[in-house]
């Protein structure tokens, strides 16, 4: 089976997505996929993009893929953030995940960022394993926190804080 990492491209976004949405079946959380085709797409590959990914392909099928963007830490600067990273369940074992995530070890040391950094579930063993044989650090400790977009449209913003954002 020939294996072909390249970065990814608008065209992509559809098959993107299905993985994404096979990714959070896995994780147990489908119905936290609420990004429409539209969104991701404009994220991706708008007039101000916020990710770029590299897909693996087999035999012309992605089959995988890891999508980053930069954070930024006060305390550590500019990093690779790795949000998804996904081989499907039939081709996994095969090192096509192994590919994808040094290629994005290679992207963060060739962009000269301080660091890369990701989450995984603490019951993803299988995950656990693979980022242990990296000697990848794992933090205990830290909760996730957000607000949905329900939340946020929810919101009253209190007058106080005005349209140029002083106040």
């Amino acid at each position: 089976m020939q294996i072909k990492i390249r970065e990814a491209k608008k065209e992509d976004c559809s098959r993107l997505l299905e993985l994404i949405r096979e990714l959070a079946e896995y994780e147990r959380a489908p119905q936290e996929v609420t990004v429409t085709l539209e969104e991701f797409e404009t994220a991706g590959f708008g007039e101000n993009p916020v990710w770029k990914a590299y897909v693996a392909e087999a035999n012309t099928k992605i089959e995988g893929f890891a999508l980053y963007y930069i954070r930024y830490s006060t305390w550590k600067g500019c990093r690779l953030y790795l949000e998804d990273f996904i081989v499907t369940e039939e081709l996994r074992g095969r090192g096509i995940g192994k590919k994808l995530f040094e290629i994005m070890i290679a992207e963060a040391k060739e962009k000269g960022f301080n660091g890369m950094s990701w989450q995984v579930l603490d019951w993803n063993e299988p995950a656990i394993n693979f980022y242990n044989k990296y000697e990848a650090a794992m933090e205990a400790g830290w909760l996730n926190a957000s607000l949905s977009k329900e939340q946020l449209q929810d919101f009253d913003i209190p007058e106080y804080i005005s349209n140029d954002r002083s106040i």
